[in-house]
């Protein structure tokens, strides 16, 4: 494959915009990519100061997104931009999303990927009608012992799965601070973070970690959910019962006025021979507790893991690897498999994992019968397929 870099475009993501500045971060870990224009913020004065901090050509700072979009479309092909990221607000993704798209350029999109569910259908159709591709940032995904914890279920380590037990509390929201904090103001807002808070917010990411490691489809589930801060538009705990394709029960919590935590994502997964358990603020270490054998403890950066593991792991055991690192992983592999389709090549498989637009429908149809789920009297809800 060629040393050619791809060219991104940002919407959103701005000067004082924390997903923004990480998504630049990751996308230029591996050097595969760079930023090459942005409209950066719908603010056309942030937008021109948020490009001139980042060097941006002052041609290719744009003031809105159709511009830069329209504009971009219009260069030579060897100039104009490879692929789009999209880091706005809920609210503001799908229209950006499926303009990139009908212009010919590849979307990487921050999760949840739309604000409702049917604007997520008309962007898969849109990427099947075009064959271009969209990747959804479920960053948790792309941890190296995460990969770890997929292979050892693949391979049958666990048996037969049983249950599944997810859980994301975090404080942060304890008190209303909406007015104060932006990050607070949008999430917290319907109009703009769509029908839901908590679970739209993180509760998303915990679904797609199940999923993702058992290899197993949520077909049910039974939601209770609350808004504890006097005033809030939008629910801020939640905790569901979950049901399985092959008949494995599960539990999901999430909560964001859980006072005193950070960010403990936690997931175990048990199967009929031993169990699985991953913390995200240990992220380097995974626990295999095997029902007649003491428990292994598995490690990055060691040579026994598996190719997948080792895939995405980019330093030596005992130095941590993180979140910018998981984010980098996805754009890493995107981006390889984006330049292999560019040169008639076929990605490799391990290129390939990222998430795509189908776990980003699948997502929207979560947040969909969660919300559903929790207004009704019945003991479980389908989930929507």
């Amino acid at each position: 494959m060629s040393n050619m870099k791809l060219k991104m475009g940002m919407i959103g993501g701005g000067k004082n915009a924390f997903i923004g500045a990480v998504h630049r971060m990751a996308a230029g870990l591996d050097g595969h990519i760079e930023v090459c224009c942005g409209a950066l913020s719908s603010d056309p004065l942030v937008a021109k100061e948020s490009g001139e901090l980042l060097g941006l050509q002052k041609e290719r700072v744009y003031t809105s997104y159709q511009e830069m979009i329209k504009r971009e479309s219009e260069l030579p092909p060897h100039d104009r931009m490879n692929f789009v990221s999209i880091v706005t607000p809920n609210f503001a993704h799908f229209e950006p999303a499926m303009m990139a798209l009908e212009y010919g350029f590849h979307v990487v999109l921050e999760k949840p990927m739309t604000f409702t569910l049917e604007q997520a259908l008309l962007l898969q159709k849109k990427v099947d009608e075009t064959g271009l591709m969209l990747c959804v940032t479920y960053t948790y995904s792309a941890y190296p012992m995460v990969k770890q914890a997929r292979q050892l279920v693949r391979d049958g380590q666990l048996g037969t799965i049983r249950k599944i037990m997810v859980e994301y509390p975090q404080g942060w929201l304890s008190k209303m601070i909406e007015s104060g904090l932006s990050l607070a103001f949008w999430r917290t807002d319907p109009e703009k973070s769509g029908k839901s808070g908590c679970m739209g917010d993180i509760g998303t990411h915990a679904a797609h970690l199940a999923e993702y490691i058992s290899g197993l489809k949520i077909t049910k589930m039974c939601a209770d959910l609350q808004t504890f801060v006097a005033g809030r538009k939008l629910e801020d705990d939640g905790n569901i019962l979950l049901g399985f394709e092959n008949g494995a029960t599960g539990v999901l919590s999430a909560s964001q006025v859980a006072a005193g935590e950070e960010n403990a994502l936690k997931i175990r997964i048990y199967g009929e021979n031993g169990g699985l358990e991953w913390n995200q603020q240990d992220a380097n270490t995974l626990l295999f507790k095997q029902l007649d054998a003491p428990t292994q403890i598995f490690r990055a950066g060691q040579q026994y893991l598996s190719s997948s593991a080792k895939h995405n792991i980019r330093l030596p055991a005992g130095h941590p690897e993180g979140y910018i690192e998981a984010f980098a992983n996805i754009y890493r592999n995107f981006a390889v498999s984006l330049l292999a389709t560019m040169e008639g090549i076929t990605p490799a498989e391990e290129d390939t994992d990222f998430p795509t637009v189908a776990d980003g429908v699948r997502g929207m149809k979560f947040l969909e019968t969660v919300i559903t789920s929790g207004k009704s009297e019945q003991k479980w809800t389908d989930f929507l397929i």
